[in-house]
């Protein structure tokens, strides 16, 4: 028995020092990891503060353009056949280039403050149908004046979820606008709504909402990159809009996922867990 005693005192004799060394270890890496977490909010902080600061004087810059045009529309300057004739024209493109660059960098910015801003969510009870069903009726006239289809299918009974509605409203208006944009016209915009098992391991079910369209699809080599930040298919996109997406959908515990096919259109799948039974009221 003593030398079982023994072996245990000198077994631990030679393990704690070394428990020692690692706990130390391990508190120095959190403490790196706070300091590193701690420079990354802050940087978030002042590129936030920045792109504010940017968006006021870049605000006068269009007042100040919009009121030159107007002048120079106004104005009686030249007689005819003279050079300042000629000039006005040209004057007034250059301008009109100058404030259509100045409203996408203003959007740009918009895009960035959303990204860039935490994702604090307001929960409530909410009903998946309920949120899809406004954003069809919102977006519909905007449909038709590009001559496109709506078709949706949303699921018979309620599907509810502990969600902020505005976000996810947010998300599902830039859905929508893809498809339109990667359709043009005289395309399908379809919406579907269904209640999905998660499986054996768990008995939480999920909400699904799916978007799809009929539009030009995305390369097979963009799709792993699509919810990245400022990667963008259209050239006029900020590259945004899906990273964000995607925050405030993960943000909800949920996933969101992209299908799609070069000619044929693409689909976004999101899926939402359901609010527990005895949690809805």
């Amino acid at each position: 028995m003593w030398q079982f005693a023994a072996g245990f005192v000198l077994a631990l004799a030679v393990v704690t020092p070394a428990a020692l060394v690692f706990y130390k270890k391990l508190a120095r890496i959190r403490q790196r990891h706070q300091k590193y977490l701690n420079e990354i909010e802050e940087l978030g902080k002042l590129t936030g503060e920045l792109a504010h600061e940017i968006k006021n004087p870049l605000s006068t810059i269009k007042v100040n353009l919009q009121l030159i045009s107007e002048d120079i529309k106004d104005s009686n300057f030249g007689t005819a056949g003279q050079v300042g004739d000629q000039r006005l024209p040209r004057a007034s493109r250059k301008i009109a280039i100058v404030q259509k660059e100045a409203e996408r960098l203003e959007q740009i910015l918009d895009g960035f403050l959303r990204y860039a801003s935490r994702t604090e969510l307001q929960p409530a009870n909410v009903n998946i149908n309920d949120i899809v069903s406004d954003m069809i009726d919102f977006y519909s006239p905007q449909c038709r004046s590009h001559s496109i289809t709506i078709r949706h299918r949303l699921y018979a009974e309620p599907l509810i979820c502990k969600a902020d509605a505005n976000m996810l409203k947010q998300v599902i208006l830039n859905l929508f606008i893809n498809a339109q944009q990667a359709m043009n016209r005289d395309g399908e915009l379809m919406i579907r709504t269904a209640r999905q098992s998660a499986g054996r391991l768990t008995a939480k079910d999920y909400a699904q909402i799916q978007i799809s369209d009929t539009g030009s699809g995305i390369a097979a080599e963009k799709l792993p990159h699509i919810f990245e930040a400022y990667h963008s298919s259209r050239p006029q996109g900020c590259g945004l809009g899906l990273a964000t997406a995607k925050r405030i959908i993960e943000a909800h515990n949920g996933t969101i996922t992209v299908a799609s096919e070069t000619g044929k259109g693409t689909a976004f799948t999101i899926q939402l867990p359901l609010a527990e039974a005895g949690k809805r009221s």
